[in-house]
């Protein structure tokens, strides 16, 4: 198939775009439809000089659905949709239809020329989830980008260098009462889950995710689906068996005895891969449990913290009980230290007394 020329790549397909200096030095520019007579042979059917108006009388020709104007937002975001997001992960592109419909909903009908730093800002203030609004700045940002490649606009990126909300990143340390009160009510396939999870640092997904197939020559190999960075953790240190070494044996041997015979290591008493919504429910089922007992036995406070407990929080309970903040990083899978110390460490350093 013929590439389109490049003053043409804005262009709906078989529609294109003249340009001519006139001899008192003025450009003129106009629009046809790149068509076929009763012969069959090719025909350009002129659509005037105006781009919306050819491209409504385009889509007449084309048996197509009129194109939103170019000049307006929407088609911004209809182009972003339709060209950027089908290749990012399902999870982002669910956070992002998120953010795009509020977007969308502030400004759908507004010209592109209209956004300027000064509207944005507004938006931003006005908008009562506050960190929401951050991450729809920064994707109208990106969707600034792809316009201006894409030439349906040349104005500079009006999010650039705009101020964001003030973000608090999540504190919650889940101690060791906590998580013992939470573990005393799970059942088997949860407590797998919470010491993999632990042991190993990783995500709830790539905790579900990990399977027999990833122990290799004494190692997990792990795939983180965020980053998509790869880790090898050492079961053993060629003497001495590691925690989590101890913890796959037991559980793979457990497997072998209720003859399960799926790869995946966390699996519930069926023998089916754990998804995150069987997770949830085992999770919250389990947390109320320890939140109800706690309470009833006379401890509110207690019951309020096992209620704030979230399974996300095991990640950083991890990164914060190791005491090398490099050996944290390194298995929490963060290009630098200050990442892990700004949003995973969740208790203060040990220090000694006056005297």
């Amino acid at each position: 198939m013929r590439q389109k020329k490049a003053v043409n790549r804005d262009l709906p397909p078989r529609m294109i775009r003249r340009i001519r200096k006139r001899k008192n030095g003025s450009i003129w520019v106009g629009y046809y439809y790149n068509g076929r007579d009763v012969d069959g042979s090719r025909v350009e059917i002129p659509l005037g000089g105006d781009l919306d108006e050819a491209k409504v009388e385009w889509a007449r020709l084309d048996r197509k659905a009129t194109p939103k104007a170019a000049h307006l937002m929407g088609r911004l975001f209809d182009d972003y949709e339709e060209k950027v997001m089908p290749g990012l992960k399902p999870g982002t592109q669910k956070d992002y239809l998120k953010g795009l419909k509020q977007l969308r909903n502030a400004f759908e009908s507004a010209p592109v020329e209209a956004l300027t730093p000064q509207v944005i800002a507004q938006y931003r203030d006005a908008r009562t989830a506050k960190v929401r609004a951050n991450r729809e700045i920064a994707l109208l940002s990106t969707i600034f980008t792809f316009a201006r490649e894409w030439g349906l606009t040349d104005k500079a990126n009006p999010c650039a260098r705009l101020r964001r909300n003030k973000e608090t990143p999540r504190d919650y340390y889940a101690g060791q009462v906590v998580w013992d009160a939470v573990y005393a009510e799970a059942p088997l396939e949860l407590k797998d889950a919470m010491d993999l999870a632990y042991l190993t640092g990783q995500r709830p997904a790539d905790v579900l995710k990990a399977s027999t197939a990833d122990l290799s020559n004494g190692f997990l190999m792990v795939g983180q689906g965020k980053t998509e960075k790869r880790l090898r953790i050492r079961l053993h240190d060629g003497t001495n068996a590691s925690n989590l070494s101890t913890f796959l044996d037991a559980l793979l041997e457990r497997k072998a005895s209720a003859g399960i015979r799926n790869s995946c290591l966390i699996t519930n008493q069926a023998g089916l891969r754990m998804s995150y919504a069987m997770l949830r429910n085992r999770w919250d089922e389990a947390r109320e449990k320890a939140a109800i007992k706690a309470i009833s036995e006379g401890d509110t406070t207690l019951g309020v913290e096992i209620r704030e407990f979230q399974f996300r929080d095991i990640r950083p309970k991890a990164a914060s009980e190791i005491d090398d903040i490099g050996h944290a990083s390194r298995l929490l899978g963060h290009s630098t230290q200050e990442m892990t110390k700004k949003v995973y460490r969740r208790i203060g350093e040990i220090v000694g007394p006056t005297k």
